[in-house]
């Protein structure tokens, strides 16, 4: 199995996180846990579904997924080969002209945001290439030519670095009071940039920094209280929700 991560140049940076080219022999199951930011895929190779109350739903070759808000389990046919483009925080709004909450748990074909000629070009290119830079290059010319000129929401970038300084632990009355927004507007440009609202995605950072610490030789309960839940009872609950098992069984097989 194949996982390489490649990093975006530096004027795709503010927007891309990162890519990753990933290809597997064989057919696989798999979950996918809550990330804070939107995901780009391109099967280049093979193909992907998606299972959810035991049915199975292939997806586009060319897709986007949003912000989601529970796992989700996904099956690879065999030989697949995919290309991922994550999307940092505020990235995807730089691209495109709905706003990212529309895509809230939801995976699209790439043909319902941007031209179909120009995704099926892309995909036809991909399809056709013979190494990982070959790729790279194909999808940092395609994110360049849609790439807007528009000013970055610098009090959303703001409360980005808010939350991610808390570890998703900050309460949102504590944070529009240190932004100086009231709560109405502030929610409307946060879930049009981010993809969701301003609790969910601390809530989601913060599921994210508890499964960084995790390994750490550290009891469950430690964690628990270090990442300022409640009681182990919410920490639970929240976890299950993300994953599909409880904190104690998901440490079981790290």
């Amino acid at each position: 199995m194949k996982f390489d991560k490649y990093f975006p140049t530096d004027q795709l940076k503010p927007y891309v996180k990162y890519y990753v080219v990933s290809e597997n022999e064989l057919e696989s199951t798999y979950k996918v846990f809550p990330t804070p930011g939107l995901v780009i895929g391109f099967q280049y190779k093979g193909q992907l579904a998606c299972i959810k109350d035991q049915k199975e739903t292939h997806l586009s070759s060319a897709g986007i997924t949003g912000v989601i808000d529970t796992y989700r389990v996904f099956k690879n046919s065999a030989n697949i080969g995919t290309l991922l483009v994550f999307f940092t925080e505020i990235g995807f709004t730089q691209f495109v002209s709905p706003p990212a909450h529309e895509l809230f748990n939801l995976s699209l074909s790439l043909k319902d945001i941007f031209n179909k000629n120009t995704i099926e070009e892309v995909e036809e290119r991909l399809s056709t290439s013979d190494s990982d830079i070959l790729r790279i290059n194909i999808i940092e010319q395609f994110l360049i030519c849609h790439l807007k000129d528009i000013q970055t929401d610098k009090l959303i970038v703001e409360a980005l670095r808010l939350i991610y300084l808390s570890g998703g632990s900050i309460r949102i009355s504590e944070l529009i009071q240190k932004l100086c927004i009231s709560q109405s507007p502030f929610e409307k440009r946060f879930r049009k940039v981010v993809g969701t609202t301003a609790k969910k995605f601390a809530s989601i950072v913060r599921f994210n920094s508890v499964l960084a610490n995790l390994s750490e030789n550290k009891t469950l309960t430690e964690t628990c209280y270090e990442n300022y839940f409640f009681d182990q009872a919410h920490f639970i609950k929240d976890f299950k929700q993300y994953t599909g098992e409880t904190p104690e069984n998901f440490k079981r097989f790290l």
